[in-house]
């Protein structure tokens, strides 16, 4: 194998596979990202046996067909630390040679054929998401996932396809985050709902593939993993095993709640303050509508209180809650400062519903007022 690689185009790529490739393993070649090269193309492979990436490197010229194994910390130090335009890379019986201007590197490798195969997109049968919606989907809705729950599968986003539409889920028990939008499937992909949770960790990197926002994105379903193609990254992963909690039945159906619309920027900021003078003990935030305003007020037994207040176009009935701020601010960080949020109050007791006008709904259970 022989490829000279612009080394700006090459890092990027390498940043990408490597955050799959574990620090530690039993296998310890898959601690290392795989480059294959072939008829003008270069790709780096990463897996850690759950998740595997196949990344394409632009603007490589490959003089020899083959495949090296490269050591995620010290090659990656080399693209990072170099200061050459183009890097070469040869490979010889005991690793990889890489050649700068007025540099050389040997690496010592194990032998790229003993790492394992990683799936790259070859589905007929996909869905298709814009890119832009994907994202928005994931940062909406990953950071209410569970990696330690064990009663549900909840260390994962719930992912249901419809033949116009996809939605995406997330829950920990406490709260959850839908949102859904425009999808199309392509040769009569379907999914049973409910089957489809992607581990946390894959949608992070789903979500950092995404860098361009104009795109199609392709996802497929089959034998228990996900395939998704993202430009000149593709990335497979185990689904999570179990059972996700029928998530429509927490959406309540009332016809006695109030409607409340906030705008995001301000009730943010008085979140945030108000929940300067919490503790783990006392960790809510009591928040009233009422009267044309919204008072937060927290407590710390060993600090003191906090009482903000905040204008709002709220004339109804006074409703009281106590909330988890973490679990607020949260919500109204992924959402754009300048635009409004309904959010649906019963009493003291019943959750509290937040939805925007795109798609995005939200449930916090409240936590038990102690006063």
């Amino acid at each position: 194998m022989k490829v000279v690689c612009q080394r700006d185009k090459l890092l990027a790529a390498f940043q990408t596979a490597s955050a799959v490739a574990p620090a530690r393993s039993t296998k310890p070649i898959l601690q290392n990202v795989k480059l294959e090269a072939r008829d003008g193309a270069v790709t780096l492979v990463a897996t850690d046996l759950e998740i595997g990436v196949r990344v394409d490197v632009p603007g490589v010229d490959v003089d020899a067909a083959g495949s090296a194994i490269l050591p995620t910390g010290r090659f990656g130090s080399i693209l990072r630390e170099s200061t050459d335009q183009a890097l070469r890379l040869e490979a010889e019986p005991q690793g990889t040679l890489v050649r700068g201007e007025r540099s050389e590197f040997r690496l010592l490798g194990e032998n790229p054929d003993e790492y394992p195969v990683v799936n790259s997109f070859q589905e007929s049968a996909y869905h298709e998401v814009p890119a832009r919606l994907l994202r928005e989907m994931i940062r909406r809705t990953v950071f209410a996932t569970d990696n330690e729950s064990t009663r549900y599968a909840l260390g994962g986003v719930l992912l249901e396809f419809a033949a116009d539409k996809l939605t995406a889920v997330g829950t920990d028990g406490r709260r959850l985050a839908t949102m859904y939008g425009p999808a199309k499937a392509v040769g009569g992909h379907q999914v049973a709902d409910g089957t489809t949770i992607v581990p946390t960790k894959a949608m992070h990197l789903i979500e950092r593939a995404l860098a361009d926002p104009d795109i199609d994105i392709h996802l497929a379903i089959k034998a228990g993993s996900v395939l998704v193609q993202a430009g000149q990254t593709t990335i497979s992963s185990r689904l999570v095993e179990g059972r996700f909690p029928r998530w429509r039945d927490v959406f309540p159906q009332r016809q006695d709640a109030s409607h409340v619309e906030l705008m995001v920027g301000p009730f943010y900021a008085a979140v945030r303050q108000a929940a300067i003078l919490t503790s783990d003990e006392t960790r809510g935030v009591d928040f009233t509508f009422g009267e044309g305003r919204v008072v937060l007020t927290g407590k710390a037994a060993e600090h003191g209180q906090s009482r903000i207040e905040l204008p709002i176009g709220y004339g109804g009935p006074t409703i009281a809650i106590t909330l988890d701020p973490r679990f607020v601010t949260d919500f109204l960080k992924v959402l754009d400062p300048e635009s409004n949020f309904k959010i649906e109050l019963k009493d003291s007791a019943s959750a509290a519903v937040c939805s925007s006008s795109d798609g995005y709904g939200y449930v916090i259970m409240p936590l038990a007022r102690d006063h």
